[in-house]
């Protein structure tokens, strides 16, 4: 029995790995899906064969209740709320990852020193993820509307992980820690998710939530070990390696290290940079229609604007008509445009964009100047070209795409705001821009009505 148990982990173990490189592309990331789906049931299935088994009654309640519960939530959820999704789902893997650590210290099963270290260090990833997940999801639901910087933040940052890992060393060295001790350190782990996570601003939360998502692997990985099962240290460390690359490809995309991003955040409460000169242009949907209608070349770049009012299926049928008059049409996606990693393909494969007209940053920056129109849709801080220019700007050096460079440039945005992350966009004021104010699900239709028009 033992032997098939291992087997049967080894292949949910492969099933995991293969799963994770199909969804490396667009055209396999279905399969993909599907094949770590299989590994996960597989894993589950086999658990309840492992000899001594207890508490087999509860476990198939809690499957069926979190089953139930995210079969619901995966059908009814939005996917403009799949990022803060994405946040609560991967901190409720970090507090679990807690959760059994703090079991298996209760009952005793925690035996020799590496063990102890692997269990107190997913206990305390496993906590600052989910406190950090939480928080993440708050700000990405709109219950938390501001960051919140404590007065020396990194002084608190350093004094709460100073006390942390003073308890955890504590912890080692007694073999078998205190209650008081265990209480004190999951206390302590948890606040320190939130002290790290409130102050972080709109414009970073993709990099957080890529780096929360690791710290979660990272903690299933160590509490696999202590728990003796390779299906879960492999799982957790897969998922840890990838996060922690995504991450780093996410902070390289925003020219921001990731100690800048936890301990000198972008927040709208400081926006930083020179002042913006020049006025806002309107434009008038027919304004846009005509631009785009009798261009060679159209680029579209989303962004978040797009994903809250639901537009990808209206922008594909605009740039559909486009098409039909001779128009060439691109989409460019920057790394970070959203809430979270690939939001913004998500959202253009849901509405059937080929994915060989969705292009990346590198792939079509050059593009940029020769486009008669760049149509903009709700995007802000990437498109930002002080982010080239204005060394006192907080973006200075991300690389973003070279909307600017379009011979014309038409903006939809729903107000005059500095958008989410609070800085002021030059692109706005730029003598080659017209701003198209609205919702972007109304802004498009009218459009695509003034498109029909000017086609008879």
């Amino acid at each position: 029995m033992t032997v098939f148990i291992q087997a049967s982990y080894f292949a949910a173990a492969v099933l995991f790995i293969l799963g994770l490189k199909a969804m490396a592309s667009p055209v396999t990331a279905r399969r993909g899906i599907q094949w770590g789906g299989i590994g996960m049931v597989l894993a589950t299935l086999v658990t309840f064969a492992t000899p001594g088994m207890q508490n087999v009654g509860l476990m198939l309640v809690a499957i069926v209740l979190g089953g139930g519960l995210a079969a619901y939530l995966g059908r009814v959820v939005r996917m403009t709320d799949m990022p803060q999704m994405v946040a609560i789902y991967n901190g409720m893997g970090g507090g679990a990852a807690a959760a059994i650590a703090a079991l298996e210290f209760a009952r005793g099963h925690v035996h020799g020193t590496t063990a102890t270290i692997l269990a107190v260090l997913g206990a305390l990833i496993g906590s600052v993820a989910f406190s950090g997940s939480c928080v993440a999801f708050a700000k990405l639901q709109g219950l938390m509307k501001k960051a919140f910087r404590l007065p020396a933040q990194n002084a608190v940052n350093l004094a709460l992980a100073l006390a942390v890992l003073g308890l955890a060393i504590r912890i080692v060295a007694g073999g078998f820690p205190l209650g008081s001790d265990l209480i004190v350190f999951f206390v302590l782990s948890l606040v320190l998710g939130v002290v790290l996570t409130t102050p972080i601003g709109g414009a970073d939360m993709p990099v957080v939530i890529s780096l929360l998502n690791a710290f979660t692997g990272l903690a299933v990985g160590f509490e696999g070990y202590v728990l003796g099962n390779p299906a879960l240290v492999i799982a957790g460390i897969v998922v840890g390696a990838s996060g922690t690359l995504l991450t780093q490809l996410m902070a390289k995309a925003m020219n921001r290290p990731i100690a800048n991003v936890i301990f000198t955040p972008i927040s709208g409460a400081a926006q930083g940079g020179a002042a913006v000169s020049g006025t806002m242009k309107e434009a008038s949907a027919m304004d846009a229609a005509a631009m785009m209608r009798f261009a060679q070349k159209v680029i579209i770049v989303p962004g978040y604007g797009m994903a809250v009012a639901g537009a990808q299926h209206k922008v594909w049928e605009m740039a559909r008509l486009l098409q039909e008059a001779g128009v060439e049409v691109k989409f460019a996606i920057h790394p970070v445009a959203g809430r979270m990693p690939g939001h913004m393909n998500v959202l253009l494969a849901e509405a059937g964009v080929p994915y060989e007209m969705i292009f990346d940053l590198e792939e079509i920056n050059e593009e940029f100047a020769t486009a008669d129109v760049a149509l903009v849709i709700g995007a802000n801080d990437v498109v930002n070209p002080a982010a080239r220019t204005d060394k006192s700007s907080p973006i200075y050096g991300m690389p973003i795409l070279n909307v600017d460079q379009a011979q014309n440039v038409i903006v939809n945005k729903r107000g005059k705001g500095a958008g989410y992350s609070g800085i002021e966009n030059a692109l706005f004021y730029g003598e080659n821009t017209r701003l198209l104010y609205g919702s972007a699900q109304q802004a498009i239709a009218d459009v695509i009505a003034d498109i029909k028009t000017l086609q008879g």
